[in-house]
């Protein structure tokens, strides 16, 4: 049974410098093996393109942007190492949480000032808005953070100077959902 302390205790978290340490490594390895950064919302793309072509195959193969997405071969365009990427990212995240004592009861983490359903709300609202934003800046702003970066890339620094910005400022206006 677990206890009213265990539940008021605060989850342990791998040391953030360590883990900037190896998220540095790992987009090291990504780049030498696969030839270009981390990318999280090719993904969604993919699955989307394959769920288009199961559908709807003459409407895939129509469109410019999907066709390009498809393989010649036949084969899914879920075969791709962003998706094994995902599932590793989501494997690992399970692993952590199991290694810190993290995997029991859900957390869902608010100020005492709003309720779970309000900062589920405000949380799922603010992922929709990143979907949208990554899809008209034609990426994930972490992966043209990191691998732009990485990369020495201008336009990846001014995404991450940006995005720091803009969280900094708009976090104002959005505080009491957390504190």
């Amino acid at each position: 049974m677990i206890s009213e302390t265990n539940l008021n205790k605060k989850p342990n978290y791998l040391n953030p410098y360590f883990g900037g340490v190896l998220l540095g490594l790992t987009l090291l390895a990504v780049f030498f093996v696969a030839g270009r950064g981390l990318s999280a919302s090719g993904v969604i793309k993919l699955a989307i393109v394959t769920i288009t072509d199961f559908i709807s195959p003459a409407y895939t193969e129509s469109n410019n942007y999907m066709n390009k997405l498809v393989p010649d071969d036949g084969s899914t365009p879920m075969f791709s190492w962003l998706v094994f990427s995902a599932i590793g990212t989501f494997f690992g995240g399970l692993i952590s949480g199991a290694v810190y004592g993290r995997l029991g009861k859900l957390r869902i983490e608010h100020s005492p000032k709003i309720s779970s359903k309000t900062r589920l709300f405000a949380a799922g609202i603010g992922g929709i808005l990143f979907g949208i934003g990554s899809q008209f800046g034609r990426g994930c702003s972490s992966g043209a953070a990191l691998s732009g970066t990485a990369a020495f890339s201008f336009g990846g620094l001014m995404v991450l100077m940006l995005m720091f910005g803009t969280g900094y400022v708009v976090a104002y206006f959005f505080r009491k959902l957390w504190i």
